[in-house]
């Protein structure tokens, strides 16, 4: 079974933090984006990479995911994934993005823009939840 938690920022250390995810809007609409090796939808984020401040890991992955160039990030809270044994630590951003740009060489097939959350979701257990925080 998997249990999703969401904690005001600051009270996980942030060497715990392993993970980001940017949900960004863009013209009033919100930005999803498609692995090349998958048919679903995914929010921008991904890993924070060694020696990487937690902005700058926002920043980039969602440079990377969405090819946005022009844009705002603001943490809204950190989360956890506990499944089994394993718990798992990541922060919440929100973006607005001004500008588009050409979609970097990277993992991303497709971006496309939704009025609301998609059905069709790679991760819908995790992401369903993390999109109702944006909703309060």
């Amino acid at each position: 079974m998997m249990v999703v938690n969401f904690h005001e920022i600051g009270s996980i250390k942030e060497e715990r933090l392993k993970f980001v995810v940017i949900p960004a809007r863009y013209k009033n609409k919100w930005i999803f984006v498609r692995h090349k090796d998958r048919e679903t939808w995914e929010m921008p984020g991904g890993h924070i990479e060694a020696g990487e401040c937690i902005i700058e890991a926002a920043r980039r992955e969602l440079f990377e995911e969405s090819g946005a160039v022009e844009f705002e990030v603001e943490p809204l809270c950190d989360y956890s994934v506990s499944r089994e044994d394993v718990t798992t630590y990541g922060r919440l951003f929100i973006s607005n993005v001004t500008k588009l740009g050409p979609l970097p060489e990277t993992e991303i097939g497709e971006v496309r823009l939704f009025d609301d959350i998609p059905e069709s979701l790679t991760y819908p257990a995790i992401q369903g939840l993390l999109f109702k925080v944006l909703e309060k």
